[in-house]
């Protein structure tokens, strides 16, 4: 059974003569009654009582006319909406981003896209970098914002920006008065890190290592804003991502002298299933933001 032949049908049964039908489908009179005589060869059924004064349906063929319309607005819809997802006027993109990147990253990133694709509904999903991997591959996003590492080769990985990881004190610390800090500075004082599983906490920990710190964790929290609260509340430091950062509030930022902790924020998603053409944009879009502070 064929598109084609379904459509010869219909339009016979509309119409209620093969020559006038094979004229609105621009075929052949002889071609089209030789693919409708094949389907009801096929289905083993007439669908036709061809007489004198034209062509009527019989039972079958009433039966079979419904479905066949069915079939072809179901195909037709489908058509629209592949075309609509092409041109970007409708579907859904899903965004996988760690919780320590999305409120202050994505709202204006949205925003951009949005305003050029209305059409387009954007879902975020915040987890953290084991989690996202795992809807990559489930192919429950479309793509992930995280930063690195990312060791798994499955996965495409795309640069975006590196950002500055800056030492949050408390007001009224020895160290806000201070505009540049020394690693070594850092060595007795009590941290509150992200909780494990979140990859800010192990890049905390792995630049103190790296610079032969041992740091005093005091507090974890799985919320960057909390850690914030923390370390305002005088309860230890934290190294927190520039973009986090509250201009003109407490806690105090210092920057530490070079060479300064960083982390790399890309867009990943897995080798088998490039970005459509929504993930494209939305690429662009993050490749085209204000440069991070």
């Amino acid at each position: 059974m064929e598109m084609h032949q379904l459509r010869y049908t219909v339009a016979v049964a509309r119409v209620g003569n093969f020559s006038r039908a094979a004229e609105q489908c621009r075929v052949a009179q002889p071609s089209l009654s030789q693919q409708i005589q094949k389907l009801e060869e096929e289905l083993g059924e007439r669908l036709f009582d061809r007489l004198k004064t034209g062509v009527k349906l019989t039972p079958a063929g009433e039966i079979f006319l419904q479905r066949a319309v069915r079939i072809l607005d179901e195909a037709e819809s489908a058509r629209r909406e592949m075309q609509d997802a092409h041109s970007l006027a409708r579907g859904t993109l899903n965004i996988g981003v760690l919780p320590t990147i999305a409120p202050y990253l994505l709202p204006a990133i949205i925003a951009r896209f949005t305003a050029e694709f209305p059409g387009i509904e954007v879902a975020v999903h915040e987890e953290t970098t084991s989690r996202l991997l795992k809807l990559l591959v489930a192919c429950e996003v479309d793509l992930a914002v995280m930063s690195l590492p990312i060791e798994d080769a499955a996965f495409e990985v795309q640069p975006l920006f590196t950002e500055e990881l800056l030492v949050a004190v408390p007001p009224g610390h020895p160290f806000a008065t201070k505009r540049t800090l020394r690693a070594e500075d850092l060595e007795t004082e009590r941290f509150i890190l992200m909780k494990e599983g979140h990859c800010l906490g192990d890049q905390v920990l792995s630049f103190c290592n790296r610079r032969e710190i041992t740091p005093r964790v005091s507090c974890r929290s799985a919320q960057i804003e909390t850690v914030q609260a923390l370390v305002q509340s005088g309860l230890g430091i934290s190294l927190i991502p520039a973009m986090a950062c509250h201009e003109g509030r407490a806690p105090v930022y210092r920057h530490l002298a070079a060479p300064r902790p960083t982390r790399a924020i890309v867009a990943v998603w897995l080798k088998q299933r490039p970005p459509n053409r929504a993930g494209i944009e939305f690429l662009r879009c993050l490749r085209n933001r204000e440069q991070p502070r």
